[in-house]
């Protein structure tokens, strides 16, 4: 904890003892990096003062010189019961799958979606045991891009979740649990919560390749995933347009705050091709997630073209990768570059042997 950290935060006032917040001891941790102040703030139960409190924390901390943004994380004590020492950490869940890859985006609609479907479905056309974890809480869109808008729920046996199943792809999402057009409404821990359930108790089968669709941003949801979902890597899904690459670049930052490995960026909306005559146009320029890609040191993975059957299919409910054309041979080569990515992350270090 830096000096500064330090001085600003006691200068706030406890509203129970009336202390400074590192006096009163409400502060379990703090740090900045990046421009980010990380602060971990302990809450009484029963506590109804926090909301303010965390305001008064951001707009502290982020008036002071280079820090751009706060991210608070809270602990609850219990009522009435002395704080005991913390039990050691429970075993870690087995890997649920071969691969796990998080389908990423610093902000939404730039299909990311629409692309995590066509890349299972492409991978399950090379013949591959394929699983999709949609943890986009708020707005599922994998079971309308893989056809399973009529899913009744999701069961749970001695073997775990049963997931749904389309096109030889497994999924769970939080959409079969929900009325169409329903909002989800659920704070921060329960997403958390929710998403660990997912991937750790569904009957995976132990599938080649589990994509799992990240929320759009960088909040309290994708952080959970980025640090408890044993990721082998990321790609992160752009369009051309500047702002789009403004934002994967946050999305990038995050991973690399959490130590997963970025396997590339991936270009949605490249060009749009004319069904009639197939002419390319560049609507959102063209090449820019190339670039980035070059300036950021990381792969670029592929092109995704912007064409009427990715669309039409998508509304449809059977992923263009799945069919002939274009697009699906984009998918194809996409699926290739993320394989031999994932791969090559996964490579051991060399062993140096002195003599």
């Amino acid at each position: 904890m830096t000096d500064r950290l330090t001085q600003t935060l006691d200068a706030i006032r406890d509203p129970a003892s009336g202390k400074g917040l590192i006096s009163a001891g409400r502060i379990e941790g703090a740090n900045e990096k990046d421009g980010v102040a990380t602060i971990v703030l302990k809450v009484p139960a029963g506590d109804d003062n926090t909301p303010a409190l965390k305001m008064q924390i951001d707009a502290a901390l982020t008036a002071l010189d280079g820090i751009d943004r706060v991210r608070l994380i809270t602990t609850m004590e219990r009522a009435g019961k002395p704080e005991k020492a913390r039990p050691e950490p429970k075993p870690q869940a087995p890997r649920p799958a071969k691969r796990i890859i998080a389908v990423a985006a610093g902000k939404g609609g730039v299909g990311k979606s629409t692309v995590t479907a066509n890349l299972a479905a492409a991978f399950a056309k090379r013949g591959l045991k394929v699983g999709v974890l949609d943890a986009d809480v708020y707005g599922p869109s994998i079971p309308r891009l893989l056809g399973l808008r009529d899913v009744p729920g999701l069961q749970k046996t001695d073997d775990g979740i049963q997931p749904a199943e389309a096109h030889g792809i497994k999924v769970v999402s939080m959409g079969f649990l929900t009325k169409p057009g329903a909002a989800v409404v659920w704070r921060g821990p329960m997403v958390q919560g929710a998403i660990t359930q997912f991937l750790n108790e569904t009957a995976w089968d132990e599938p080649d390749v589990l994509l799992i669709d990240m929320p759009p941003g960088t909040g309290d949801a994708q952080l959970a995933i980025a640090q408890t979902a044993a990721v082998d890597g990321a790609v992160i899904a752009c369009t051309p347009q500047d702002l789009a690459l403004d934002d994967a670049r946050k999305a990038m930052a995050m991973f690399e705050q959490t130590h997963t490995p970025i396997l590339g960026l991936i270009e949605n909306m490249s060009v749009f091709l004319c069904p009639h005559c197939g002419e390319p146009s560049e609507i959102f320029g063209h090449g820019g997630a190339r670039s980035e890609a070059e300036t950021m040191g990381v792969p670029f993975l592929g092109e995704i073209p912007l064409h009427i059957d990715l669309r039409k299919r998508s509304d449809e409910g059977r992923p263009a990768a799945l069919e002939e054309g274009p697009v699906s041979k984009a998918f194809a080569r996409l699926a290739e570059s993320i394989l031999v990515a994932c791969d090559e992350v996964r490579k051991p270090l060399p062993e140096i042997v002195f003599s």
